[in-house]
Order: structure tokens, then sequence, then C-alpha cells
């Protein structure tokens, strides 16, 4: 009986010596039982942070240790950030800092940096995001035997848009796939971003690559040829295919971009060899089909000229729709692959910023 008396007694003083010590706001109080539970604890203030490319952002995570455990050193804690892939079989190391020693993987390389805001402060810090950082991250603090973690998920603003090329639909390996997001300034989208691009409205009634290796497509008006005019809307799923054999289209992401996208006033109109060398004299470049998805999502972009884009299609960005400019939708509208030698339009041109 009497060591059972100890043991509550030692557990309500260890809890109001954590209530004076370690209060990371005034709301919240962590204990940590040092008899029975966890003598290390990691969390996340926030599950999701959302950020833009070209932006900074910090992941927040935060750790609490039984002093009486560790004792006071904290150069004997490892500090370590990895990003979790689509699978969760695989992780990528961005981060890992044990004291003085520190290390950056990758692409994350001059990008990345613990905050340090406090000692017990394992938030990482990325800077010059890309459309790759996308994703969920898992910080891992680690000292001696005891461990634990916390995931943290990065969204993005940006936009999703259907993607085929000139050979037509359904003519894209998963890998093929993937390359031509990242040839149109894009990447290919995860299943989140399609879904949230589904909730927004988007309706597209073609199969598309997903990063997970799924084929799925999203639907807001069931009809016939779309899985049927009795179903009910959503994200169809078709399953996990062969990436090498399998042929479908491809659903890309991308966000804001550093520079000017614009339409290029010219006196005639352009075959589309004419339209590349245009903007290069203009000192820019041909826009990418990403580009144009950007400008009329995330700037408002809005023009009822038909261009040329650097893969030979032509189409031309509504936001206020409109008699003889898309009456019916804001949409970024598609007049084709024309062929490029005898065809005359106009060009968007993209001038990247230094």
């Amino acid at each position: 009986m009497k060591s059972l008396l100890l043991l509550v007694l030692f557990s309500v003083c260890w809890a109001d010596h954590l209530s004076d010590s370690y209060t990371p706001d005034q709301d919240r109080v962590i204990h940590i039982q040092a008899e029975n539970g966890p003598r290390l604890l990691v969390e996340a203030e926030q599950a999701k942070v959302f950020s833009h490319r070209g932006g900074n952002v910090t992941l927040p995570c935060k750790f609490y240790r039984d002093p009486t455990a560790f004792g006071s050193g904290i150069h004997k804690i490892r500090i370590k950030w990895t990003k979790l892939t689509s699978d969760y079989l695989r992780e990528v190391d961005v981060f890992v800092s044990m004291g003085y020693h520190k290390k950056t993987y990758g692409g994350y390389q001059g990008r990345v940096f613990l905050k340090g805001g406090s000692d017990n402060d394992a938030s990482l810090v990325i800077t010059d995001l890309t459309l790759e950082d996308y994703g969920r991250y898992k910080c891992e603090v680690i000292e001696g035997l005891e461990d634990d973690t916390a995931v943290v998920a990065l969204e993005l603003q940006g936009v999703v848009f259907p993607y085929f090329p000139r050979l037509g639909r359904y003519n894209l390996n998963f890998h093929e796939a993937r390359q031509a997001c990242l040839d149109q300034d894009a990447v290919i989208a995860s299943f989140d971003q399609l879904y949230d691009a589904w909730r927004g409205g988007l309706d597209w009634c073609n199969a598309g690559w997903l990063s997970d290796g799924s084929v799925q497509y999203p639907i807001t008006k069931p009809r016939e040829p779309c899985g049927g005019q009795n179903t009910v809307p959503g994200v169809r799923n078709y399953g996990f295919w062969d990436k090498d054999k399998s042929r479908y289209d491809v659903f890309c992401f991308t966000s804001n971009f550093n520079g000017r996208f614009y339409y290029l006033i010219h006196p005639t109109k352009l075959t589309y060899d004419e339209a590349v060398q245009a903007c290069l004299n203009d000192g820019a470049q041909i826009a990418k089909v990403g580009q144009i998805f950007a400008a009329w999502k995330l700037l408002g972009y809005d023009r009822c000229d038909a261009g040329w884009l650097a893969d030979g299609s032509v189409r031309y960005p509504i936001s206020r729709p409109r008699r003889r400019c898309s009456p019916t939708e804001a949409a970024v509208r598609f007049v084709g692959f024309p062929d490029k030698k005898h065809k005359l339009y106009g060009v968007y041109c993209f001038r990247a910023y230094n």
C-alpha cells in the first residue's frame, strides 16, 4: 500500500513539474507519465500546412522529454525528416540533424533547415518550394532507445488539368505520362489533388494516370458515356494497371509560376514555327500547357484568342464566360493539334523572371 501511495505521489509531482516547464502555449499542457507512458513525445501542431510553388513553409514539429530519464544534454537527440511516398512502402530522406552535424539530401539541398525556435523545436523550414515538394512528411526524434514520430501534410495551391499528346487519347504509359506533365511545367497529380479538383467542379470523361499508378477520372455530371446516367458523381477508379503496357491519358498538377504569361500582339497570324520564333524575338519562350492553366486558374487570365502552345496544341483561357468565348463555363478551351506548317493562329508566350 505504501509503495502504491508513493507511486501516486511521484506521478502527481512529475505532472506538476511538467506543467511549469513544458507548456508550448497557455492552453495546452503536455503530460508524460514516466512510469508507464512514453519518455519521448513528438507532435505536430498542424496536420496540414498550405503554400504554393516558389513560397516558403514551416512544417511544425515539437518534442517533449522526460528529463529524469535522459538528463539535460540535448546533444544526444537525433532529428530526422523524411518524405512518405504515395505507396507508403518507401521513404525519401530530406534532412538529418544530430548536435552540430546536419545533412540535407537530394533536391532539398540548400533549401531546408531546422527552425530552432526553442530547445524542443524540430520544425523544418523549406524554402523555394517546388511542385515535387507536395506530399506527407514524417518528423522523427530519437534519443537513446526512445523515439517517436509525427506526420505533416504539405499542400500546394494550384490546378489539376487533364492532358493527352498530339497522338490522341489513351496513348501514354505511366512513365510517358509522368514525363508529359513535366514537359508542360507540371507534375503528375496525386489522388488527393484530383479529388480536390473534382470537389471544385472538374468533370472529365477520359481516364488518366495518377502519381500512385492508379487510373481514375472525375465526374460531376453523370451521363451514359461516363459510367452511366444513373450513377452518383465521384472520382471513378479503374484500379492499378501495368505501368509499361497500359495506355491512358494523365492528370497533371501545376502551381504559381515566377514569370509573365501573355498573349503576344503580332500583326499577322502564325504557323507553329513562326510562333516559336516570335516569342524568342520578344525575349520569351512559347508557353506550356501548365502555364496557361495556372494563369487561368490562379490569376484569372482571360483571352478570347486561340494561340499556339509549346506542345503544338492551340488553346485559349476564358475566366468570364460569354457568347463566342466559352458561353457556358469558365475553362481553358482546347482547339486541337492543328497542322503546324499550314494553320495560322496567335501565340501565348512566357517570360521567366530571374
